[in-house]
Formats: structure tokens, sequence, C-alpha cells
């Protein structure tokens, strides 16, 4: 097993980084800036920056913003938010972006997905999917796009093979229903969006103890762990989150 990843995640909003619950009741967190280069000193293997507000507010991605991350940190940046075009993704690499999420636009125009994959190449595209729970489809998880706001009936398992047929290199999926509230990552989401996609996936909302980032990889088959609220209101640093996993026989890089 390669060394799996922990990635702090700095949620946007109007210049600051912010932390909700099931993607809404958003306080204030932290200076991006200062954030990113303090997660990059404590050890993280990467840095999500994802303007949450760019898509629903109809808005520009705030690549000024991800400028200054860019230039403050050791590690690669995937950036996301508002991505919907091969402009927007071009920008956001030229900003500093090792990779970008692309999430509602995915969902919206595969044929965008698929043209980004070619001219940037498969690591570079990132696929997040935001998802709720419903019963009625197979895996039992519904794609939701606008910021999670917008139902669209289409299953995320299947959303995320169809992804991975388009090329893309990673999947970023995130639970609605576990969004802040720190009971766990929906281990049901990532494994089967892993297991459907044969991608490496990103675990994303719920952490809240240690043990639920060692069951996102032994459980969820994840090949990262993305958190915000733990680290941001210093519930566990990124090194404590690295020395468990290797106490459970977990590979990562100390």
């Amino acid at each position: 097993m390669p060394n799996i990843h922990v990635i702090p995640c700095l949620d946007m909003k109007d210049g600051r980084v912010v932390k909700g619950v099931h993607f809404v009741e958003l306080r204030d967190a932290a200076d991006p800036v200062e954030a990113a280069r303090a997660y990059c000193e404590d050890g993280a293997d990467e840095i999500a920056f994802l303007d949450i507000t760019a898509t629903v507010e109809k808005r520009r991605s705030m690549f000024d913003v991800l400028r200054r991350v860019s230039q403050a940190v050791t590690v690669p940046l995937t950036m996301g938010g508002g991505i919907r075009s091969c402009k927007d993704v071009e920008e956001a690499l030229v900003s500093g972006a090792a990779s970008v999420s692309i999430s509602s636009a995915a969902y919206r125009d595969p044929a965008f997905v698929a043209e980004a994959v070619k001219r940037f190449g498969a690591k570079r595209i990132v696929i997040a999917i935001d998802a709720d729970v419903n019963e009625k489809l197979p895996s039992k998880r519904e794609v939701y796009i606008d910021g999670g706001r917008t139902a669209t009936g289409k299953d995320a398992a299947e959303f995320a093979r169809e992804m991975a047929g388009l090329g893309v290199g990673r999947v970023l999926p995130t639970s609605k229903a576990a969004d802040g509230v720190r009971t766990g990552y929906d281990l049901v989401l990532t494994r089967a969006v892993a297991d459907a996609s044969g991608l490496p996936v990103i675990a994303s909302g719920g952490a809240g103890a240690l043990e639920h980032f060692r069951d996102a990889v032994t459980q969820g088959h994840a090949q990262a762990v993305l958190a915000a609220s733990v680290f941001h209101f210093g519930v566990f640093t990124v090194r404590q989150v690295k020395e468990y996993l290797r106490s459970q026989g977990i590979a990562v890089r100390m």
C-alpha cells in the first residue's frame, strides 16, 4: 500500500477559512495563508483549497487568494470551487494549484471533464462528489451539486465510475450528512466510490476521532484522508493523526 496522505482542508468564503455543519452554519476559522503555512510545518502531505460558495454565487473562484496561499505552502495544493471551464483549470494551475477539483460542472458537462483530462493530464483533475443518503439507489448515496443544495437523482458510485471512464486521476467524495458533525466518515459512500471507480479516493466529511482516519483506509478503501474542523479548532494535529495511523500499521510519510 502506498503512503496514505493526510490533507487539511481550507474551506474558503470571503477570503477566510470557514467551517460549517452539513455545508451550512459557517463560522470563521482562520487566515488561509497562516493556516496553510502551519499545516505544512505540521507535516501535511497536501492542502485542499475549496471555494465553497463560488458555484452558488455564480462568480469566479478566488484565484487571488489561491496565489497567496500557494506561495506559502511547501506541498501540493488542490484547488476547487467554481471551476466551470478549461480556462478556469488553467488559471488555477497558473495560480499555484497542483491539481484542480471539479464538482457541479462535472455533473452538468462531462465533456468538459474529458477535455480537461486531455489538456492537463489525469493527475491534475480531481472529481469532487458531494453526496447524501438515498436508500432507493444502488449505492444508497445520491450525488448533490451546487454546494450540496441540489439533488440530482444520480447514484454516487455510478457517477464515480463514469468519471473514471473519462480518465480523471482521483475522486473526492464528501458526505453531506456527516459534514462537520465529527461522527466519522461515511464509509458506505467512500467504499462504494472507491470500489466502483478503481481510483485513489480522498475520504472527506465527518472525521472526529483518530479511529475515523483508520477506518476510512481499512474499511472505506481510501488512499487519503481529508479533514477540516478537527485541525482548524485544535482537536488533533496532522502529526498526531499520522502517528496514530502508523501505530495501526498504515504507511504514512513522517
